[in-house]
């Protein structure tokens, strides 16, 4: 299993890299939203500092949510799906290693651009690192619910705002965990508890959401 695994994930870093646009759209949206908002309220430090722990969680989850859409579309096209559902291999180690590919090159670069852009908002530096922890817990709850929903749209032609309405309701959870966090740290309260509960949540979601993206894909296929 572990070998399929692996195969799997280095094929799918593969086919990342041979579509370098998917990969940078996400990131190229998070840089512009959070570059375009002081042009918004002004440039008054401490507003934006009050704002940033909101506007950079927000920010980063439409940023994952546009990378979505796309994520098991070229699969469903070219048959690959159809010869996932029928192998001999446990589907949701498949799915999880297709989630696993798209975190790294999606959840993981917006992580590592963060602290820049945060720092652009006035977020102080003490506060870096709850901003990656929160995010390196967050943005793979956020990836593996937005796997459930982009497995029960990707046979529709236009699922990105299905895609939308069913996931977001999810990710409320995730929002107020990450930016609470960040808050707390900002006014010099502790975040122990906060981070806690991302972990628990990161841990159910890797435990429970691939088998839910193995059935959302077997009804996407007729299987």
């Amino acid at each position: 299993m572990s070998n399929v695994f692996t195969l799997l994930l280095a094929r799918e870093a593969r086919l990342l890299f041979r579509r370098p646009a998917e990969l940078a759209n996400p990131l190229v949206f998070f840089a512009i939203v959070i570059a375009m908002f002081p042009l918004a309220v002004g440039p008054e430090s401490q507003l934006l500092q009050t704002l940033s722990p909101g506007l950079v969680w927000v920010a980063a989850l439409l940023a994952v949510l546009l990378s979505l859409d796309g994520l098991f579309r070229s699969d469903f096209e070219d048959g690959s799906l159809e010869q996932w559902v029928v192998s001999p291999h446990p589907l949701a180690l498949l799915v999880l290693a297709k989630v696993l590919a798209h975190w790294l090159f999606t959840g993981l670069a917006l992580v590592l651009l963060s602290p820049l852009l945060a720092l652009m908002l006035g977020l102080p530096s003490r506060c870096l690192p709850v901003l990656l922890a929160t995010l390196l817990l967050g943005t793979p709850i956020l990836s593996l619910l937005g796997a459930v929903g982009a497995a029960l749209t990707v046979g529709l032609k236009r699922g990105g705002l299905l895609l939308a309405l069913l996931i977001l309701p999810l990710y409320i959870p995730v929002l107020i965990l990450g930016s609470g966090a960040l808050q707390a740290d900002l006014q010099g309260l502790p975040t122990a508890g906060h981070l806690l509960w991302l972990a628990s949540l990161t841990a159910l979601a890797v435990t429970l959401t691939p088998f839910a993206v193995a059935a959302g894909l077997r009804i996407s296929v007729g299987e």
